[in-house]
């Protein structure tokens, strides 16, 4: 094998080492990706939801305009590339919970920024369906079909004999100032696209403060109820398949594993109980481990005592809205120097 096989050597295929390895290729460069494939990866448990706007407070999401229609076109790229369904753009039918949220988010939608992206919701069009005793919006969102993108990219990758399917060994990684060798596979660098498992990274670990936190979903059969819209309350339904929708999700701060547990059923199934009028069975229960950086901003970057490792990582519940304009702009940094917007770049965890 030659001394520089790959460019770059990307480990993990959740979303963030999905677009940055599809990032990395379009640019021309020679990768590998190394993942071991888990199932209740926080990456393969999510419904991929693009939301312009956030929280009880409805803001508008950090450089939204600039990074949805962004993420649109990557994504639609995608699609025509690997010929799955990749995008889907959505209105979220948002049920308010109280008449103080609905004077919050009349307050917000009516004037500013989020206008654009809100409107005023006929109840009665729901009216058999949802409980909704204090109104709704449509907020215009979208899904990113993680459930066909991330399976599509890795077939891609296995043709093109660019992934190995394996857990990234450290024991077998060697750093110089050359840059890496893994198992007699050399590269300029590797980038850790890991989530979760970031934090007993012993390079970045000891000094970026992650946040993680364990969610879980239900995946529900509900009668009837066919509709492309997301559909939003105290928890969130967004469509899978016919009649059948992904349901979530939780957050817990402890948890002794990464299993599903009663508790945060119930809590689910409780949320669903108040949204719906009708029946429901559920079918599927998943949990998975997310981590996001202390600031809610995405960590990327190279490490500054030892260029040849970087990470992609922290992205968050924004993470497929972000994953293809922060991609873009690490891929720019790496190949062209571009500075990274300072509230991103890793280099703000090593100052001081």
């Amino acid at each position: 094998m030659s001394a520089m096989e790959f460019d770059y050597i990307i480990t993990g295929q959740g979303i963030a080492g999905t677009m940055l390895s599809y990032t990395l290729l379009q640019a021309g460069q020679r990768i590998l990706v190394i993942d071991e494939y888990k199932a209740n990866s926080a990456s393969r448990i999510a419904a991929g939801v693009i939301n312009p706007v956030s929280g009880r407070r409805f803001e508008m999401g950090w450089m939204y305009d600039e990074i949805y229609p962004f993420a649109m076109r990557t994504y639609q790229q995608l699609q025509q590339l690997l010929n799955v369904p990749v995008f889907r753009e959505r209105d979220i039918w948002m049920v308010l919970p109280s008449e103080q949220l609905r004077t919050a988010f009349n307050t917000k939608t009516t004037s500013g920024a989020a206008r654009q992206y809100t409107q005023p919701a006929d109840t009665s069009f729901w009216d058999a369906w949802l409980h909704q005793p204090y109104g709704a919006a449509i907020v215009k969102g979208a899904t990113v079909l993680l459930h066909n993108l991330l399976p599509a990219w890795r077939s891609y990758l296995q043709e093109r004999q660019l992934l190995r399917e394996e857990r990234l060994d450290t024991d077998h990684l060697q750093i110089s100032a050359q840059g890496v060798n893994y198992k007699g596979i050399s590269a300029r660098a590797l980038i850790f696209c890991e989530g979760a498992q970031t934090v007993a990274n012993p390079w970045f670990g000891p000094h970026i403060p992650y946040l993680l936190n364990k969610g879980e979903v239900l995946k529900v059969h509900v009668p009837g109820l066919i509709t492309e819209n997301i559909i939003k309350r105290s928890i969130t339904l967004v469509p899978q398949e016919k009649e059948v929708f992904w349901v979530g999700s939780t957050f817990a701060w402890d948890y002794p594993d990464e299993l599903p547990t009663p508790e945060k059923r119930a809590y689910l199934e409780e949320g669903l109980r108040q949204l719906l009028k009708v029946p429901y069975t559920v079918q599927e229960q998943q949990a998975g481990i997310r981590p996001s950086g202390k600031d809610r901003r995405p960590i990327m970057g190279l490490h500054p005592a030892c260029p040849a490792l970087g990470m992609f990582n922290g992205l968050g519940t924004k993470g497929c809205s972000l994953a293809p304009y922060m991609a873009d702009m690490l891929s720019r940094h790496l190949l062209e120097g571009l500075p990274l917007l300072p509230e991103t770049d890793i280099r703000r965890y090593f100052n001081g």
